[in-house]
């Protein structure tokens, strides 16, 4: 009698019984999104991706939309049973082993394995003084595909990033300046805005204020705040590293960072560190370097300007307090900041790294925006006349008010950077403001806009 074929094992990641976590799964913040697949007869379908909200797991699952029935339920109080028993619609024990493993595999619920994923993340932050590029990184990537047809070699990516790099800036800010009639600032301003969102959509206002600073003096530092998109802290979030891009490396200004922690006192200044792996996958800051590397240079020994980065909560929520009360708040952060800058000498750029409105069915309104009709007409205008009455409180030097005006208003087209940009107001006190530009990225499709704006305070 010959020897049984033995039974085929399931390919991917496999459920495990023993483990505690899988048995009462707890999901942690993921986003979705609709994923294009082929199905077993070929044809396309619409699959459900998930990936990890705040960018510390890499990895994403694809799933049939139904999950969405199924996901609320993961929170750590249910057993696979008691969530089977809810849902009821044909799912299966077996069905649901196979998405919590998955799950677990990506690092998307509560576990061992997210724990690993969480600390090796800390680890490498840790282990180096200048965070690595990420999304600048990318975009350089996609210019040499451009020049080379295909994918670049790492060889290729450092011969030619580079000045790929220089040269879309230079076109830029040659498109956008060329006929201005103020292409240049007379000298260093106090604050600047830019934008955050990717250089593709938003190159005509990172042009209209960074070309402008090419010939004024040199600062010795910048102080970058953002906007935390993805991390844990509920309040300010100051970063102990530099920032690297794919034009080299801006050390982090270790008096300026001491003399914050200082004035904010032994508890605060502890606080202010404790989320700064929150750093470790933000855009905000990481974008603003390289115009500051080749707009404003290095000095005679090659070295760029120092740089610190800090992520700004949103003031008008918990009336400028951290958002779970535990964190430092907006107002402790701006008197410390300022005091800082006061008493550290040399120049100092406070770049607020800000978008503003972010609208459409991609952002939960119910209204597309292409099209001529009336009502998409109609919100499009609204969205602008909402920004610009929000920025001429800035122009008017009313930093508190646009604040209470978004309180009151609850931020109805989700600015992100209430924050930042107020911050940069409060702590420069600038003697006045003017709007460069201002603009909006919508794709093709009308689901979503992002709108952003080119800002000096002198």
């Amino acid at each position: 009698m010959s020897n049984p074929e033995p039974a085929p094992q399931p390919s991917g990641p496999t459920f495990d019984p023993t483990k505690p976590h899988m048995l009462r799964p707890k999901l942690r913040p993921v986003r979705g999104f609709p994923l294009q697949a082929k199905g077993p007869d070929g044809k396309e379908v619409t699959m459900l991706g998930l990936a990890d909200a705040r960018q510390i797991s890499s990895k994403m699952i694809a799933t049939t939309p139904a999950a969405q029935q199924i996901l609320p339920l993961m929170n750590g109080e249910r057993d696979l049973d008691e969530i089977v028993s809810s849902v009821g619609r044909g799912l299966t024990r077996e069905i649901l082993e196979q998405l919590v493993a998955q799950l677990d595999d990506a690092g998307l619920i509560e576990g061992p394995t997210f724990d690993a994923m969480y600390q090796q993340m800390k680890d490498d932050f840790d282990a180096s003084s200048v965070l690595p590029p990420g999304a600048s990184a990318a975009f350089c990537e996609q210019l040499v595909a451009q020049e080379k047809g295909e994918k670049p070699t790492e060889e290729e990516l450092k011969e030619l990033g580079p000045k790929k790099l220089r040269e879309f800036f230079d076109k830029c800010i040659e498109q956008v300046l060329k006929d201005a009639d103020d292409p240049a600032f007379d000298a260093l301003p106090k604050a600047i805005v830019a934008p955050h969102i990717d250089y593709g959509r938003g190159w005509m206002n990172y042009a209209a204020i960074w070309g402008r600073l090419r010939v004024c003096d040199r600062p010795d530092r910048v102080v970058v705040l953002g906007t935390n998109h993805f991390g844990s802290g509920t309040g300010v979030v100051a970063c102990d590293k530099g920032f690297a891009s794919p034009l080299g490396a801006c050390a982090v200004d270790e008096a300026l960072l001491a003399k914050v922690c200082e004035h904010l006192g032994s508890e605060l200044g502890e606080k202010v560190l404790e989320h700064r792996y929150d750093h470790e996958r933000e855009h905000s800051i990481e974008l603003q370097i390289p115009w500051i590397q080749h707009c404003l240079g290095a000095d005679e020994g090659g070295n760029y300007p120092k740089v610190l980065g800090v992520l700004v909560h949103d003031p008008s929520v918990n009336g400028g307090e951290s958002y779970d009360g535990t964190g430092v708040s907006f107002e402790a952060f701006c008197q410390a900041l300022r005091r800082a800058i006061d008493e550290t000498p040399g120049r100092t750029l406070i770049v607020s790294s800000a978008d503003l409105s972010h609208v459409g069915p991609a952002f939960g309104d119910k209204i597309r925006l292409t099209g001529d009709d009336e009502q998409a007409k109609a919100f499009r205008e609204k969205v602008v006349q909402f920004d610009r009455e929000m920025l001429d409180l800035l122009r008017q030097g009313k930093p508190d008010e646009l604040i209470a005006s978004m309180a009151w208003q609850q931020n109805p087209h989700r600015w992100c950077s209430v924050g930042n940009m107020t911050a940069a107001m409060r702590v420069a006190q600038p003697e006045s403001v003017h709007l460069l530009n201002y603009a909006g990225a919508m794709d093709p499709q009308g689901m979503s806009m992002v709108s952003s704006c080119a800002m000096v305070m002198k």
